[in-house]
């Protein structure tokens, strides 16, 4: 799971993009679209598939995931352990698009 922001016409309008991606088959499985807060963490780890909220979840160390997703599914990692490298790489091709 990771998110990323963008815009609406103007910079100071932010709206972050919250993706949930399946490594194995590298679709994303849901998504949430707000600012960056708990609440639109809530809002996307509520449309996981049942199946996937029981395994393992990779995230970065933002406060919200720690909030949501449950302790014994909940891995946090650094972007340099190569767990989230999927996801990273999705969100850098929708940036230079």
């Amino acid at each position: 799971m990771d998110e990323l922001w963008s815009f609406v016409r103007r910079k100071d309008q932010k709206r972050w993009i919250w993706l949930a991606l399946c490594r194995r088959t590298r679709q994303i499985i849901a998504f949430a679209i707000g600012d960056r807060s708990e609440a639109t963490c809530r809002i996307l780890w509520s449309r996981l598939p049942k199946g996937y909220r029981a395994k393992r979840t990779y995230t970065d160390f933002w406060h919200a995931y720690e909030a949501v997703v449950p302790d014994w599914h909940h891995w946090p990692v650094g972007k340099d352990e190569g767990q989230t490298n999927h996801i990273e790489r999705f969100n850098n091709t929708l940036r230079q698009r």
